[in-house]
């Protein structure tokens, strides 16, 4: 028990070590005007949450140096153009290649001159073009990282299974098995009936990458891939097009010509849902996304009380107070990480049980 106290006090501990706020050091590097603590956290808390082409571990605050390594950008502009992500400094160069020019800008890459201008409409929105943008972001690094160690973890477990039925599971194959029956179990045997074999690798697939990938934005590293929406929308559409092309014909007709009921309420049915085939996968998408940016959001609120309260916080007993709340909220993080993981894959079993569900004629 002294242990497991002693590491959940590290954790915190390095949590708040690599996750500075720092704004103030690289504004004043850069020559802009200081923003106040308040306003240096709201930005950090919102970079925080964004994609990146810069992998950022920690800043000096004192020396306004960033830690971490640059990624690759990949951009379709006329050709292909590569390079490093380092080539920009954080934004503040322009980087030219082949004769074009690129500026970073609030996280995306814009084609600007030599100076680096960026022009705005009257909302102040850039309106400087973009190139299609292929780079290798952050959030890129966290599913491949994500996908490797489901990809180690799958071969373990699956080693164990080819030398016999009764073999127990070894290392990390004995923890992935519970959960592999428990899909299995209580997921896709309930929705799906007897034919939850064909969409098993999906449904595992998609629970332990969005498990997992819930945990990875829950360690110091600061992945928030779940928290785009741009992947929920890619994971929804995943299920939409395997629920719509697994379908059988009983769900068509359920869809365009609901049995049972009269003829003019045919029609008025069928445009209802047509349309609910398409809420469905929106609810899983913004369901995710919703629930996994809030829980970073209220993370980053708890650790920016120690920022903002520095003074009051050295009355004795305070430090200890925040931290208990950091880590209270971090086990109901633990606990959302698994919850969204979990509803996901049950909606989306359940919405492909609803398309191979065997009606019975009578």
């Amino acid at each position: 028990m002294v242990n497991l106290k002693r590491a959940l006090l590290l954790f915190a501990v390095i949590f708040l070590a690599v996750n500075p706020f720092t704004l103030k050091a690289a504004e004043e590097a850069h020559g802009d005007a200081p923003k106040t603590q308040a306003e240096e956290i709201k930005e950090y808390s919102q970079h925080h949450l964004q994609d990146d082409h810069y992998f950022s571990l920690f800043t000096d605050k004192k020396a306004g140096k960033h830690y971490g390594f640059p990624l690759p950008v990949i951009l379709i502009d006329n050709g292909l153009v590569v390079f490093s992500s380092g080539e920009f400094h954080h934004g503040e160069s322009v980087v030219e290649k082949n004769g074009q020019y690129y500026a970073l800008y609030h996280g995306k890459i814009y084609k600007t001159d030599a100076a680096g201008t960026i022009n705005y409409d009257e909302q102040h929105h850039p309106t400087n073009a973009k190139p299609l943008d292929f780079s290798i972001t952050k959030n890129v690094v966290g599913l491949l990282l994500a996908a490797f160690l489901l990809f180690w973890g799958f071969t373990s477990l699956a080693k164990t299974y080819k030398k016999g039925v009764n073999n127990l599971p070894k290392g990390v194959g004995r923890v992935l098995e519970p959960l592999v029956l428990y899909v299995r179990d209580e997921m896709a045997v309930p929705n799906i009936g007897h034919r939850y074999k064909e969409f098993m690798p999906y449904l595992l697939s998609v629970f332990f990458l969005i498990f997992v990938l819930n945990l990875l934005g829950l360690t110091p590293l600061g992945f928030n891939v779940t928290g785009n929406i741009t992947v929920t929308l890619c994971l929804a559409l995943f299920t939409f097009v395997i629920t719509n092309i697994k379908a059988n014909k009983d769900y068509w007709k359920h869809i365009f010509w609901m049995p049972g009921v009269p003829v003019p309420f045919k029609f008025i049915l069928a445009p209802i849902e047509v349309l609910g085939m398409f809420t469905k996968p929106f609810s899983l998408m913004l369901r995710l996304f919703a629930n996994i940016t809030a829980g970073h959001s209220v993370v980053m609120g708890l650790i920016a009380i120690v920022y903002l309260f520095q003074q009051q916080l050295t009355v004795p007993g305070s430090i200890g107070v925040s931290m208990l709340l950091t880590l209270v909220l971090f086990f109901l993080e633990l606990l959302v990480a698994f919850l969204q993981a979990f509803i996901f894959t049950m909606l989306s079993s359940l919405f492909i049980g609803m398309a191979v569900e065997e009606h019975a004629h009578h």
